[in-house]
């Protein structure tokens, strides 16, 4: 009854459509050959391969590679993290993975030293940047005036494994952030790891918290569709099991009379691919089988355009104007252009302006140095006048002390002959009054 009233609905909406545009629907008279449109687009994709974006959200040790490895059956050969990184990077690695005559070009990114920091404080920021990024170089080739995007690497995530720890009572705050804040740019599918630490009834409570946290926390977490009648009913019940509890490993464990992918235990067995055990067939039902290609499409049509859009409304393209009516790209840019054409005048004017007033300023600064400097040089003008003119008088009274003392040297000379040819006198006499006494 559901699917009568689903192509009921689809023909109303067809026609509504048709009445719409004013198309005419007209029957064939004959075979033409459009039938194989599908089948073109099916080997067009083959030729090209596909490409499928993973990140992996989780703490150090939690399982996110060995869930990985089970995923995909294949060793990818991640190394082992350290607990002790003091931030939060992501590592983002790409593999070409071949399955009958389908390539698929993998990349999981890895959160290395997520919640492993003391100070936990916007943890999720290189994530949220991370993927911006993505979208970021996504946008900037689809503006490119020259575009390749038939043979662009598509690096946009398409969903986000979000790993959460078996503590069986709720989720932690960091969780919560970093969900909150991803949900509108990435497809999230919650994962219990390591889900065979807790007993099957606790694990059940469990599940039904951290969906009631979820739901009252506002964190929108990625539903699988059910336009589509021909998975709706699956969709719809594994929409219930969420988030899935799984359970990762490689190792391969004899029960039976087959071997099986499973985990050792003393007191058992947990069998990956048991869906009594864990839920990592639905996972992997889900996530690759099913809804890879509707995860591709969300990313693309929801949080990529989500991203686009925000970004265009900062470079002021809008779809309408002042009075609602349609704009064009080419409008819209001429307006854009005239706009920031005039906010370059204006703001050349206040440069011009600014430097105007900045070399007056510059002038007077220089002519009051200017001043400054010849005040200073008529002060040592002057200064060096007063010493030289006591230089002159010091020379001067030093030359009259020399003429004095000229003028008392030559006196004193006089003197001394004087005295001297006196004494010479006196001498004579004596000497001829003794001569005259012995004769």
């Amino acid at each position: 009854m559901a699917t009568k009233t689903y192509k009921s609905s689809q023909v109303s909406d067809d026609e509504q459509r048709q009445k719409k545009e004013k198309i005419r629907s007209l029957s064939m008279s004959g075979h033409v050959g459009f039938e194989s449109l599908p089948d073109q687009l099916v080997n067009r994709s083959i030729q090209q391969g596909f490409c499928f974006n993973i990140l992996c959200v989780g703490e150090t040790g939690i399982g996110k590679s060995t869930l990985i490895d089970t995923l995909f059956n294949t060793n990818f050969e991640d190394h082992e993290s350290s607990h002790f990184y003091p931030h939060v990077r992501l590592k983002g690695q790409t593999y070409e993975l071949q399955e009958s005559n389908v390539r698929l070009k993998l990349t999981i990114v890895n959160t290395v030293g997520f919640g492993d920091q003391i100070n936990k404080d916007k943890s999720y920021q290189p994530i949220v940047d991370y993927i911006d990024a993505q979208f970021e170089a996504y946008l900037q080739e689809e503006l490119k005036i020259k575009r390749s995007l038939f043979n662009y690497h598509d690096s946009r995530i398409h969903v986000c494994l979000y790993f959460i720890s078996p503590t069986g009572h709720s989720l932690k705050t960091l969780d919560l952030l970093t969900m909150k804040s991803l949900d509108s740019k990435v497809n999230i599918i919650p994962v219990i790891a390591k889900a065979d630490a807790i007993s099957k009834t606790e694990l059940q409570r469990f599940k039904i918290k951290l969906m009631s946290e979820l739901v009252s926390n506002g964190v929108q977490i990625y539903q699988f569709p059910t336009d589509d009648e021909t998975i709706a009913k699956i969709n719809a019940s594994m929409n219930g099991h969420l988030p899935f509890a799984v359970v990762g490993s490689m190792d391969e464990v004899k029960v039976g009379n087959k071997m099986v992918k499973a985990r050792q235990y003393p007191w058992g067995v947990v069998q990956v691919e048991n869906e009594n055990h864990c839920d990592f067939v639905k996972l992997r039902e889900m996530l690759i089988c099913t809804n890879m290609e509707d995860l591709r499409e969300q990313t693309h049509t929801r949080h990529y355009e989500l991203y686009r859009r925000c970004k265009l409304e900062e470079m002021g393209f809008t779809d309408v104007g002042p009075e609602n009516k349609p704009l064009s790209l080419q409008e819209t840019y001429e307006a854009k252009r005239h706009e920031f054409y005039g906010e370059r005048q204006r703001k050349e004017e206040e440069m011009k302006q600014m430097f105007v007033q900045r070399v007056k300023e510059k002038e007077a600064t220089l002519k009051e140095a200017e001043r400054e400097l010849q005040a200073k040089f008529e002060h040592l003008k002057r200064v060096h006048h007063e010493e030289r003119m006591k230089l002159e008088e010091k020379r001067r009274l030093l030359e009259e002390e020399i003429i004095s003392f000229s003028k008392k040297k030559a006196t004193s000379e006089i003197h001394m002959n004087q005295a001297y040819m006196a004494a010479g006198g006196h001498l004579k006499k004596d000497k001829d009054r003794k001569n005259s006494n012995f004769m």
